[in-house]
């Protein structure tokens, strides 16, 4: 561990002081969620949990009343980021109603979908603040380090204030473009400005550690001691380049804006573990909403259990996954993702009808570096694809090209090449390296 800074150790020190002087709640919600995302919840704490959620919502919000026979959880219906926009102001609580001051403003760029706004209270924005430090102190992370956050930073949407910059040691890096002049900024910025961890979409980390590599960057004067990823699933050989460039392995995360981090990456693990103090996870049949069998890919919907002005409950992310729940010894529950696929609109399937991880997209596009700059797949039917390349014309090999992806989608697959000048990276930051458009699977 290199030398902590005295920024640091100052903002550590007036956090801890502050909140103790405020009775240490928030240092109490922090130490909590490690202690439950490690140990597991007990079924009591869960039962618990959305017996509370479910009869608060019942009893004041304008859409809920509406259930007010409902018994459990699966009486309710799965909503998603439509029905939200669609429901707003029914959803929303009564005390929260008259002044939504009270609120905080939780938002997505609708980079994959329809943008999204949600209404949360004080003690859940604390709650989800409070959640992401947990998931960092878990692989490492010191209250206070200096972050740079890479983000598309668009003025009055998205950036922060310089005073709230300072307060948390939060440095806006923008990944609008990821050229090999701005890369070569963005690690000029992270040297000069001493930044301790990198936040970041896992495009911007791929993009970042092949200029790295390629570049023979020097890193010896970094100050870097923690890699976060978020958004879209790390590649497995970013992964490995990571770890071999900077000697630890990047943090593998997930959760989306609305509600914090669902899942956390520990110790290195491959897997996710699932934040189950915070959330009620349901795995439910991608066509319909009965629940996925043990080890089925499905749908992954939270119930979220402490956004009391805008209760979200059963809310369908749009993504996918696979969910293993088990009991230890202790009778505790835990929850693990073994696999995350990312969204639903996102995720291909193969000739015979066989889902496929992104992983398999970024996985191939990683061994094309060098000739194929940037490249999407995109399921128009059940066997006939569309692959958009950014490539130098003069190197590639088309059919080799067309053959690594086949080598997935099956031998029947029809597969036409369309060749762009550039495959522009989403508002949220966020490069698709495959779509899926075929009415079969929507």
């Amino acid at each position: 561990m290199q030398d902590m800074q005295a920024g640091e150790i100052l903002r550590r020190k007036a956090f801890n002081l502050l909140d103790r002087l405020q009775g240490g709640r928030l240092n109490q919600l922090k130490e909590v969620n490690k202690r439950e995302i490690t140990d597991g919840i007990t079924l009591d704490y869960e039962k618990r949990r959305l017996k509370a959620l479910l009869e608060f919502a019942k009893k004041n919000s304008p859409f809920y009343r509406a259930y007010g026979d409902a018994q459990c959880l699966s009486d309710f219906p799965v909503m998603n980021k439509s029905d939200y926009n669609e429901h707003f102001d029914e959803i929303l609580c009564d005390p929260w109603r008259d002044d939504k001051k009270k609120t905080y403003r939780l938002s997505t760029s609708g980079s994959t979908g329809s943008p999204f706004t949600v209404l949360c209270d004080g003690d859940k924005m604390d709650r989800i603040n409070m959640n992401f430090i947990a998931c960092m102190e878990l692989n490492g992370f010191r209250m206070g380090m200096k972050r740079g956050e890479f983000r598309v930073w668009i003025e009055g949407k998205n950036t922060i204030s310089k005073w709230k910059s300072f307060k948390n040691n939060l440095l806006m890096i923008d990944i609008s473009n990821m050229g090999e002049e701005a890369l070569a900024g963005i690690c000029e910025r992270i040297k000069k400005q001493k930044i301790q961890v990198l936040v970041s979409y896992s495009s911007a980390l791929t993009a970042l550690a092949a200029y790295i590599r390629d570049h023979q960057v020097d890193i010896s004067g970094w100050d870097v001691e923690m890699i976060f990823s978020m958004g879209e699933a790390l590649p497995e050989a970013t992964f490995d380049l990571l770890t071999e460039i900077f000697g630890f392995s990047p943090v593998r995360s997930y959760g989306n804006n609305e509600n914090g981090f669902i899942a956390i990456g520990l110790q290195d693990q491959k897997e996710y573990t699932v934040d189950l103090y915070n959330f009620y996870i349901e795995i439910l049949k991608l066509q319909s909403d009965e629940p996925a069998e043990p080890g089925e890919l499905g749908r992954i919907v939270v119930t979220d259990y402490y956004n009391r002005a805008f209760p979200m409950i059963r809310y369908d992310t749009g993504d996918t996954g696979i969910l293993e729940i088990i009991q230890d010894e202790k009778g505790r529950k835990h929850g693990v993702f073994k696999e995350i696929y990312g969204r639903r609109g996102s995720l291909l399937y193969n000739c015979k009808g066989e889902p496929l991880s992104i992983h398999v997209f970024m996985n191939v596009l990683l061994h094309l570096e060098g000739v194929v700059h940037q490249a999407k797949c995109i399921q128009w039917e059940k066997q006939r694809y569309e692959l958009l390349l950014n490539a130098d014309r003069s190197k590639i090999d088309e059919d080799q090209v067309v053959a690594s992806y086949r080598k997935y989608l099956g031998e029947d697959a029809r597969i036409d090449v369309t060749y762009v000048d550039e495959i522009p990276v989403q508002a949220s930051g966020k490069r698709m390296v495959c779509e899926n458009r075929c009415p079969d699977y929507q």
